[in-house]
């Protein structure tokens, strides 16, 4: 009589365990960060143009008063 195969799988430490979760985490964090960081960048584009349109009307103002 033979004996049947033995099929060994390596139970993940704890330790890889935590890693593989946090990789997952931080993928999502990932791209909350760069979705964040985009909204600021157009945020500061749309304040840069309203400084633009609020410095035109003001020397426009300026100069109609001359």
């Amino acid at each position: 009589m033979q004996a049947a195969p033995v099929r060994a799988t390596a139970i993940p430490s704890f330790t890889t365990a935590l890693r593989a979760v946090e990789s997952l985490l931080m993928s999502s964090g990932q791209r909350t960060a760069r979705r964040n960081a985009w909204n600021s960048v157009l945020e500061d584009r749309r304040r840069a143009k309203d400084r633009v349109e609020v410095q035109r009307v003001l020397e426009q103002s300026l100069s109609a008063r001359r």
